[in-house]
């Protein structure tokens, strides 16, 4: 793979986004963005309880404005994400979004990060929404994204 090749999945994933749009009635809405290139990625929650009374992600939509890679990740973080507890959600990484799509060039695994940073800023924003307790993993994640962001705005 070289510097700028996408694997096949990329260009599946970009050609044909799954989960695209919004949720008008979403529980939960996670922002990110990256001034240095413009990618701006939007994901709605829609959250229900299974069977044994865990929040799970019943239905997880997109909007990015951004690249290939901004476009893929955030189409394959979708899957990743639909039908997981919030609490396996929260597990789902930047390694995990790669790895699904079978691999991003070097120049593009910040839109990796930026996917999975917004999944857990969706969920941040669904505890806070409903004045549940936010675990300080969840609030450490939160903070680190405030200032990954800040930063590249400052830069």
């Amino acid at each position: 793979m070289t510097n700028l090749s996408y694997s096949p999945k990329v260009l599946e994933h970009f050609r044909n986004p799954h989960n695209f749009g919004s949720i008008s009635n979403a529980d939960a809405v996670g922002e990110v963005g990256n001034l240095t290139c413009g990618d701006v990625m939007k994901l709605y929650l829609k959250i229900s309880k299974n069977s044994e009374g865990k929040e799970f992600i019943e239905d997880v939509k997109f909007e990015t404005l951004g690249c290939a890679a901004a476009i893929a990740t955030s189409s394959v973080v979708t899957d990743l994400a639909k039908n997981k507890t919030l609490e396996d959600a929260l597990k789902i990484g930047n390694q995990d979004v790669i790895k699904a799509l079978d691999n991003l060039p070097v120049v593009k695994i910040h839109c990796s990060l930026l996917a999975a940073d917004a999944l857990t800023e969706a969920i941040y924003s669904y505890y806070q929404k409903t004045a549940q307790s936010i675990p300080d993993y969840l609030e450490k994640k939160h903070q680190q994204n405030l200032v990954c962001h800040r930063e590249k705005a400052i830069k």
